[in-house]
């Protein structure tokens, strides 16, 4: 089902069946990130990640464009945000070791944010250059608190792209990052799928969606259902990602070597997100 927002920009694709009242949403039609809604990510598990930046980020014809940059023979990128959770701040885990997360944790910034269930959907431009990768995603901000993902949330990867191959990968599950937590064990990682999300329209845009009920998850991409599962879900209220990540630096300071084949400039293309609910008879 198609549905009209009064602007300029593409449609909404909704799924039929039910009716839906837009909630939030950000067509990036000023001249600038609005920082009401958005903020960067710096930190990995507790670390100052080594890409994460808040430089490459613009907005212009009614277009968000997170760019990759190259300095000196390093690479960066932005992960932008609209809530935080407790990895966001300096701690002692280290990425490689053991699970050094450590309870209880401080306050956390007040979201720009969150929801819970709904429709969320964002209509991209995928990047053309390998080595690095965008996504938009959820995330809880206690997720791995507790054994149960239902009352601290979880990671649903609604998109990501890895690859210059028409692939993307959607419903990868996360009900914590340390050690016993639901989605450590890879054959954990619940409606986990790859598939080929095609050429986009005629600008070369794709739309990536969820819909998120107590019932699961069913993941979107141009209308057409690629996954779907229903364990674990998430009983909470989570914030939204819009991310890009520069590969071979989780294990040191160095670029991939697909990395270094990178032309630039590239960018990462978001043309809105938004934020459905269903309303009920």
């Amino acid at each position: 089902m198609l549905y009209y927002i009064d602007n300029d920009h593409a449609p909404s694709i909704l799924p039929d069946g039910k009716k839906w009242k837009l909630v939030w949403n950000d067509e990036f039609d000023g001249d600038s990130l609005d920082t009401t809604k958005w903020d960067f990510r710096l930190h990995l598990l507790h670390q100052r990640h080594n890409t994460f930046t808040t430089e490459g980020v613009t907005v212009s014809d009614s277009k968000l464009k997170i760019s990759l940059i190259e300095k000196d023979g390093q690479y960066y990128s932005a992960h932008l945000q609209t809530g935080y959770n407790f990895l966001d701040k300096p701690g002692d885990s280290d990425f490689e070791g053991a699970y050094k997360y450590e309870w209880p944790i401080a306050k956390l910034d007040e979201p720009k944010f969150m929801h819970k269930y709904g429709y969320y959907e964002c209509r991209c431009k995928l990047q053309e250059q390998p080595g690095w990768w965008s996504a938009f995603w959820l995330q809880s901000p206690i997720i791995g608190a507790s054994l149960d993902p239902s009352y601290t949330g979880i990671e649903c990867d609604i998109m990501e792209n890895f690859k210059r191959d028409g692939t993307c990968t959607c419903g990868n599950i996360w009900g914590g990052y340390g050690k016993d937590r639901v989605g450590n064990d890879k054959d954990k990682r619940t409606g986990r799928v790859n598939y080929n999300c095609g050429e986009g329209d005629a600008e070369g845009f794709h739309i990536f969606a969820v819909d998120w009920s107590p019932e699961g998850y069913i993941f979107y991409c141009d209308g057409r259902e690629v996954s779907r599962t229903n364990e674990p879900v998430s009983d909470c209220e989570q914030f939204i990602l819009v991310s890009t990540e520069c590969q071979g630096y989780r294990r040191g300071n160095e670029p991939s070597p697909e990395l270094k084949k990178a032309v630039l400039p590239d960018c990462f293309t978001v043309d809105y997100v938004r934020v459905y609910d269903e309303v009920k008879e």
